[in-house]
């Protein structure tokens, strides 16, 4: 039956929420203060009409929006949209009973995404496609256009094409192409080949001949490099930095330039800071321009790509690296002893044990980067209880017309 209902507001994962007798009911693609239609099922609206439309409804960019399910707030014009993101973090924090100051959240432009996953799969006629997944679903939706993805990227669609095809051998196969854009051109990884056949030796004769014509700096299979023209490298602060196959980088370099800039800006005047979750160096380089610099992280290779990229810049303070899994082995107060400073940037899971340990040190400012909220609160709360004070918090945007939130959050005892 079919149900008119209004939009109350926007639930975290990007869907309006029309409260009912019978309990919320989630519609795709709606706004607050919108009334919509359609039919209600498993508490979600399905073939959602749009009878009166929120004076904040902007026309989507993207010829896929709707389908795709890259981006789900295209809808929503820019000013609202952002003080959502904050609104987000400001309730998770609450839920942890923690109020502090939330800056605007820090925009990014379209365009802009240097990191792309392109899944790939091959239809029935045998054409190869490259595309994202629809919205709650394992279909894929083919790409031709994505305005949230650098303009290099985008142009790069056909060619890249033609490099997942080699992937495809086995039935069992499911290709993801890990694209990251760098200073020497495209850098891919492809992850999903099916384990046990793994890439015939056709198939990966194959890749390196596509990868050649595509002219990319590297091609690796689930981090082993294939071929390599040329060393895929990205800046870090003053650095230049060899980057590892298939290694962490940050989606968005305006983001990453928001996020590195209140870091370094906390720990200024201090004379040696830790950073934990160090990655290939996204805060350790700019951070050495202020401080010494203990960099710690659980992947060897990013690791190794640090050290590599020290000796490319001057001036920096001194950068002693790592390798050490901080899950199994958290750094102790007596391993940070003398870090005046702390920047940490866990993965999505946070870091609580790590957290406890850094609350027992005696360290005067931490700075927490995260990409999840949630796991944020749960590990401030560690360090408020243990004599910190969270001064700050911003939110960044760094996946654009997503409900993702990233923020930065700096600590002060």
């Amino acid at each position: 039956m079919t149900t008119t209902l209004r939009i109350a507001r926007v639930a975290g994962q990007g869907d309006g929420v029309a409260e009912t007798a019978t309990g919320p009911v989630f519609a795709p693609l709606t706004l607050p203060g919108e009334t919509v239609r359609g039919e209600v099922g498993d508490g979600r609206l399905e073939g959602v009409e749009i009878v009166e439309a929120s004076p904040d409804r902007v026309a989507p960019v993207s010829p896929h929006y709707g389908d795709c399910g890259g981006c789900s707030l295209q809808h929503w014009a820019s000013g609202p949209y952002l003080a959502w993101k904050r609104d987000q973090v400001i309730a998770t924090l609450a839920r942890e009973k923690i109020e502090t100051e939330v800056e605007a959240t820090v925009a990014v432009p379209p365009g802009s995404r240097r990191r792309l996953a392109l899944h790939a799969r091959r239809l029935v006629d045998g054409r190869v496609v490259l595309g994202f997944k629809a919205r709650k679903s394992w279909r894929l939706v083919e790409v031709t256009a994505c305005p949230v993805a650098d303009p290099r990227l985008v142009r790069a669609f056909p060619v890249l094409t033609r490099v997942a095809a080699a992937f495809l051998d086995h039935p069992k196969s499911a290709p993801t192409l890990h694209v990251t854009w760098t200073l020497d051109g495209l850098d891919v990884d492809v992850t999903g080949v099916e384990r046990r056949s793994g890439l015939s030796g056709d198939g990966r004769a194959q890749a390196i001949r596509a990868a050649a014509a595509a002219d990319l700096a590297r091609l690796s299979l689930a981090g082993e490099t294939l071929v390599m023209a040329r060393q895929p490298r990205v800046a870090f602060g003053p650095a230049t930095v060899p980057l590892p196959a298939g290694g962490f980088l940050q989606a968005v370099p305006e983001a990453e330039a928001a996020m590195v800039s209140r870091a370094v800006e906390a720990v200024r005047g201090v004379k040696k800071v830790a950073d934990l979750f160090c990655g290939a160096g996204t805060f350790t380089f700019p951070l050495a321009t202020v401080a010494g610099v203990v960099a710690v992280d659980a992947s060897a290779a990013g690791i190794a790509a640090l050290k590599a990229g020290i000796g490319t810049a001057k001036g920096l303070k001194p950068i002693v690296a790592e390798a050490r899994d901080l899950f199994r082995r958290p750094l102790t107060p007596f391993d940070l002893k003398g870090c005046e400073a702390i920047v940490f940037d866990p993965p999505r899971a946070g870091a609580i044990d790590q957290t406890a340990q850094i609350a027992e040190t005696k360290a005067s400012v931490v700075v927490g980067v995260s990409c999840n909220p949630q796991t944020f609160a749960r590990d401030a709360r560690v360090l408020i209880e243990a004599g910190f004070r969270l001064e700050r918090v911003t939110p960044v945007d760094q996946f654009l017309w997503s409900s993702h939130v990233e923020l930065v959050g700096v600590f002060r005892r």
